[in-house]
């Protein structure tokens, strides 16, 4: 797997995961929509954890500066 994550957009993701977090742990959302949310946001951690998005791959996205 080759990095295809930039600071910026590893940034958005965790505050994008956190702002989920936050909505859920504050009870403005519930039901199904927060738990699709929730996963939303573990799948935004992990990918941004590993510098490494599969949609990205698949729709030849590269946010990554190169070296």
């Amino acid at each position: 797997m080759k990095k295809n994550m930039g600071a910026l957009d590893k940034s958005l993701r965790v505050l994008a995961a956190i702002i989920i977090a936050l909505l859920y742990y504050l009870n403005i959302i519930s039901g199904t929509v927060a738990y699709v949310l929730m996963a939303l946001a573990i799948v935004f951690l992990i990918t941004s954890f590993i510098n490494f998005c599969p949609l990205y791959t698949i729709l030849g996205v590269n946010t990554c500066k190169r070296k």
